[in-house]
């Protein structure tokens, strides 16, 4: 016996007729295609954002200098004072600032894309506090003047150093802690296999522990290294120099192109971490490594400019919401990048005569977005 005509047309209307998956396929491409301009149009305002900056940062302040001047500096000309501002204080700063903020912001994207927590950083996970250690370590023994490729180098081992001591406690006792990408963290990824609360409370602790070494650290040194390290370690670029300039240009040379790739493949954990193992994805080995790039970046920073407070926490929100929630990692280099720059010229020409440290104003700016994450964690939880 037939189905009734009223049964029969209510059957049909709930199945997809034959238009219906070109339709949502056409949605969904719409959507996709959406998304990439409005990508592409936050990558590109926000490059013109950082051009603009750098140039207010070195043409205007307390000593300006004319378009025409600076071209003419910049291709070999001598002009008293002028050249010497330009090449030695301003154009330095402005550099320095955009390629610290850019590591900072990436190393910042991936930490939070690994472990899915908005407090996922390393600003507050101890790698910048363990690169400062290491730096002023180099000070405190003697082992070198704390500038160049020997406070690179200390820097990079100390952020490691602080990252391997996070994952070791995070995981410790944990069935699901293994990182190799096996079973439990192919399955869970590496955010699973650590868990949130686990790895910021394991984060924190590390960074309180560096904090309390590097205050005790700064006391053996001597009157002048402690004046220096004093305003380094509060985040300043008063000290930069095209020493190390060359040596954080270099690391994110190598860094940056890494950490996009690996960047990218924690796609598929976004979708679930059982998912992304069947489609083949090891979110466990990939996260590991975007953690360890992570560090390295954030070390490579702070080694040029000290440990800037709540850059990399800053960067990743901002640059979410400039692409409608789509995690990229170049627009959070680049929101750190224009950040850092932006709260130098703040930071130098704001205050009248006194020239605070850049850490000091992206601290200030980044405490009350910490307190809101953490409300917003709360109320989700």
């Amino acid at each position: 016996m037939s189905a009734p005509t009223g049964e029969r047309t209510r059957a049909e209307a709930g199945r997809p007729g034959p238009a219906a998956a070109p339709a949502a396929l056409a949605a969904v491409r719409a959507l996709q295609s959406g998304s990439r301009r409005r990508l592409l149009a936050a990558t590109l305002a926000l490059a013109v954002a950082l051009v603009l900056g750098m140039g207010v940062r070195v043409l205007l302040g307390g000593y300006t200098v004319t378009v025409p001047d600076f071209f003419a500096i910049l291709g070999g000309e001598t002009i008293p004072g002028a050249s010497f501002i330009v090449l030695q204080e301003k154009l330095p700063r402005a550099v320095a600032g955009a390629l610290a903020g850019a590591g900072f912001g990436a190393a910042g994207a991936l930490f939070r894309r690994t472990l899915r927590n908005p407090l996922a950083s390393p600003d507050i996970l101890g790698v910048t506090q363990g690169a400062a250690v290491a730096a002023v370590g180099m000070l405190a023994f003697g082992a070198g003047s704390g500038s160049g490729a020997g406070m690179a180098v200390a820097a990079l081992v100390g952020g490691l150093a602080a990252t391997a001591v996070v994952l070791g406690f995070s995981t410790a006792g944990r069935s699901g802690g293994r990182l190799g990408g096996g079973a439990s963290a192919g399955s869970g990824g590496l955010a699973g296999a650590l868990g949130g609360t686990t790895f910021i409370v394991a984060g924190i602790a590390v960074a309180t522990l560096c904090q309390a070494v590097l205050s005790g650290a700064m006391l053996s040194l001597n009157q002048h290294d402690l004046q220096s390290a004093a305003i380094w370690t509060a985040g300043s670029l008063n000290a930069v120099t095209w020493e190390r300039i060359v040596v954080l240009a270099v690391l994110l040379v190598v860094l940056l192109p890494a950490g996009g790739k690996l960047h990218a493949r924690l796609a598929p954990a976004d979708l679930g971490g059982e998912l992304a193992h069947g489609l083949g994805s090891r979110p466990g080995r990939t996260g590991l490594g975007a953690l360890t790039v992570g560090a390295l970046l954030a070390a490579a920073a702070t080694a040029a400019t000290g440990p800037m407070a709540f850059v990399a926490l800053l960067s990743t929100p901002v640059a979410r919401g400039l692409t409608g929630g789509r995690p990229s990692l170049p627009v959070a280099a680049l929101c750190g990048a224009v950040i850092v720059v932006v709260a130098d010229f703040l930071a130098a020409e704001a205050f009248g005569g006194a020239r605070l440290p850049t850490g000091v104003l992206t601290g200030a700016a980044g405490a009350p977005l910490m307190l809101w994450l953490l409300v917003r964690s709360g109320r989700r939880s």
